[in-house]
């Protein structure tokens, strides 16, 4: 069964074509990312506009790069939520006006869920039930899996996503944007001991918070201006691993309270180097399989919506045309 999915949450646009949900024909996405880097963050109408107008033009390669004729596939997926409406709006609108007019079955899938998919595409020695651990700039949350049909969430951010907080603090630092990178690189080498950094306690044992130690971040950099010992790059090695120590100590926490010896990671954050050597190191020694996706399938991308839409397809999922936007799914 070939599945072509759509993802127009953001700022990316990608359309990908996978084979029986594992096998991946096409994987093309096309970025506004420079176009909303001197505002510091995406601007949703510059988002929306660049994708209706390359929408067209990535299908077609997609199509080409898969080899494939449009008559082979035999469903249409889409991002329906959560994401910026505008971006929302032109997938799905794209994904309907094909599936009518290729006579195809149409499927909407919720984003976050696409990005635990991510590590099925990269992996086959993944068992359900597991935990599935979801970062990136917009979410950061805690999963249980029974299955793809059956996802339970544990925790979740309380105010900024883990993303988000990379981001704000490298404004904070003067540093551009995305901050992710930027950061990570800055941190290279650096002491990430010289200052001491944590993330605010939060009431659900796993839920999370970001604000408190972006504020944090602020103040420090306010205080140590006029001090030699006390360099960007030790603030931002200290920052990236306070925030990553979190991260791994409540994903092995989840496996621990469900009771089970896999975790499955996703989203944007997950592209990270040092959180993904800390948390294999980690899982390792708590006896925890993890499982990261290739990190090109971190970043939002069409062929993780097409694999999970496969999934439930053969679950019993339909949807019609008259499929709309879930901003809140």
């Amino acid at each position: 069964m070939i599945v072509l999915g759509i993802e127009t949450s953001c700022d990316e646009t990608g359309v990908g074509i996978v084979r029986d949900g594992k096998k991946i024909l096409a994987n093309v996405v096309e970025s506004s990312l420079r176009l909303h880097s001197k505002y510091g963050g995406v601007i949703p109408e510059i988002a929306s506009r660049l994708q209706l107008e390359s929408i067209a033009e990535v299908y077609k390669e997609a199509v080409k790069t898969a080899k494939i004729k449009e008559k082979d596939i035999d469903l249409i997926a889409v991002t329906t939520g959560p994401g910026l409406p505008g971006s929302l709006l032109v997938g799905v609108s794209f994904a309907k006006a094909l599936a009518l007019s290729l006579g195809k079955p149409v499927l909407g899938v919720n984003h976050v869920y696409s990005h635990i998919y991510a590590s099925i595409l990269c992996h086959k020695n993944i068992k359900l039930p597991c935990v599935a651990l979801v970062v990136s700039g917009g979410h950061t949350s805690l999963f249980y899996l029974k299955d793809f049909s059956d996802i339970r969430l544990l925790g979740q951010t309380q105010d900024d996503a883990c993303g988000e907080a990379f981001d704000k603090v490298a404004k904070i630092m003067g540093l551009g944007y995305p901050g992710g990178p930027l950061i990570e690189k800055l941190a290279k080498k650096s002491d990430k001991h010289r200052i001491k950094f944590s993330c605010s306690g939060t009431k659900g044992e796993l839920d999370f918070s970001f604000s408190g130690i972006k504020t944090a971040v602020l103040y420090c950099l306010k205080d140590n201006r006029s001090k030699p010992g006390i360099k960007n790059s030790n603030i931002a090695a200290s920052f990236q691993e306070s925030a990553i120590n979190v991260l791994v100590n409540k994903s092995l926490l989840a496996c621990k309270r469900k009771d089970v010896k896999q975790l499955l990671i996703g989203g944007g954050v997950a592209a990270n180097n040092c959180l993904r050597k800390k948390l294999l190191e980690a899982s390792n020694n708590a006896g925890v399989d993890c499982f990261f996706p290739d990190i090109s399938l971190c970043m939002d991308n069409a062929a993780m919506v097409s694999g999970l839409a496969y999934f439930l397809y053969k679950q019993g999922a339909r949807d019609t045309l008259y499929l709309n936007t879930q901003l809140n799914n």
